[in-house]
């Protein structure tokens, strides 16, 4: 497409769009009686409208019902998770049974991990991508030492060549093959939480299993960002928060994905009544039996309000037909995006703002990160000043998330707009 940097071509591109009604469904933050531009979906996203209602629905639930609340009333909450998987599933790709909601995200991590790392005496090594976002490097530090290894001697982390910011997929591919007899398990991103580039995932995981290793992703800033594919690709698990780009409220319920070839082997994991097999649950008895499926790493009870508003927010994931049109729309926008920072660095004779976020669409989603080359976080308090919240990454990375489902590309053009206009003013 042929860009144009004015705002009758944003406006014509809204009004093109089919999804510009969703906007509607989300609440924006205010600021002197005005709404935000609101770009920080990769970190938290906004509230849908029907949030409230659907809290409202439970502590009804929970006033009327008390503990008959599990087994009563229109959606009792001993299974109320069966619903939400069949709607996570396809954000995800995978089949209901292969996945649930549960717990939070490094919780989930470490759970997975009780699982899937087994290391030998020969075969002990993580290889994950440097630069993973700090709670990963933390879990997996720990999860080595709890198995008596070194972090130094059993993390081998692949970072960009010299001067680059992103990863190359065959350099990652090399490095699981030069270390493959040491590799117990490769754990990655799905997108780099500060570059915003999405690795190749069905790559990686091919690459892994050719060496006789594991393969998981933490899918933190991937689900409800970029199309996933999980059970195809045959990914062994993975795990997710609902709060960046599927908007289920802050510290919202992580999800979890195993892939249904590891149902019917043993393994390890740590268990708890609620993974419990569900017909014989309440019988009380000794022994850990697990529930079919995924269902069977539950440690502890459903969460039902955080359950409620994830439910809440794939409910319009749903209605949009999850994410088929949201990926169309996510790289028009990011393209764009792309196009109007270029447009502000020509105005401004040099290039104050490098984009350090791939250029090829297939490898990045939502995000798009910049680095300004002078006065960046005076540039980004601007910002926030003139009602555009993005997101500050020290030592000078401002990230900016279009999400399709609530941005349009008259909040990109004007975004452009305003960078020029603080750039000049405090140059």
């Amino acid at each position: 497409m042929n860009f144009e940097n004015n705002l009758a071509f944003a406006q014509a591109l809204d009004q093109q769009d089919p999804l510009r009604e969703m906007r509607n469904e989300y609440l924006f933050p205010q600021q002197n009686e005005k709404p935000f531009i609101y770009l920080c979906g990769n970190s938290l996203g906004l509230q849908p409208k029907v949030a409230r209602e659907v809290l409202e629905v439970q502590l009804n639930n929970w006033q009327n019902l008390a503990v008959e609340g599990w087994f009563d009333g229109n959606s009792p909450w001993m299974f109320y998770h069966k619903e939400l998987k069949k709607m996570m599933a396809p954000l995800v790709g995978a089949k209901p049974i292969e996945v649930c909601p549960m717990n939070t995200l490094t919780v989930n991590l470490h759970l997975l991990m009780v699982s899937f790392y087994q290391p030998k005496a020969k075969r002990f090594k993580i290889i994950m991508e440097a630069g993973a976002f700090p709670s990963d490097q933390y879990a997996i530090e720990s999860q080595v030492r709890f198995h008596g290894f070194d972090p130094k001697d059993a993390i081998i982390e692949v970072k960009p060549a010299e001067g680059e910011y992103t990863l190359k997929t065959e350099n990652i591919i090399k490095a699981i093959e030069d270390n493959g007899e040491e590799i117990a398990l490769v754990l990655f991103g799905g997108v780099n939480y500060f570059t915003g580039q999405w690795f190749d995932m069905p790559a990686i995981t091919k690459a892994g299993h050719e060496i006789g290793a594991l393969v998981g992703f933490d899918l933190a800033h991937a689900a409800g960002n970029v199309p996933l594919h999980l059970h195809d690709w045959d990914v062994d698990f993975a795990c997710w928060c609902s709060y960046k780009y599927q908007n289920a409220g802050p510290g919202g319920i992580s999800g979890i994905f195993v892939h249904e070839k590891h149902f019917n082997t043993p393994i390890n994991r740590f268990a708890g009544w609620w993974g419990y097999n569900e017909e014989q649950r309440f019988k009380m008895e000794k022994g850990f039996i697990p529930e079919a499926g995924a269902d069977g790493w539950q440690v502890s009870c459903t969460q039902v309000m955080p359950m409620a508003l994830y439910h809440a927010s794939l409910q319009l994931f749903e209605k949009v037909g999850f994410m088929d049109s949201l990926r169309t729309k996510s790289k028009t926008l990011s393209a764009y995006l792309f196009f109007i920072i270029n447009q502000v660095n020509e105005k401004l004779g040099e290039e104050q703002y490098k984009i350090i976020t791939p250029q090829t669409e297939d490898d990045r989603g939502a995000q798009v990160s910049i680095i300004a080359k002078a006065k960046g976080k005076k540039i980004f308090d601007e910002l926030v000043a003139h009602n555009v919240l993005g997101d500050w990454r020290e030592p000078n990375v401002i990230r900016l998330s279009p999400v399709p489902m609530y941005n349009s590309f008259e909040d990109v053009y004007k975004i452009g707009e305003l960078l020029l206009t603080i750039s000049q003013s405090i140059k």
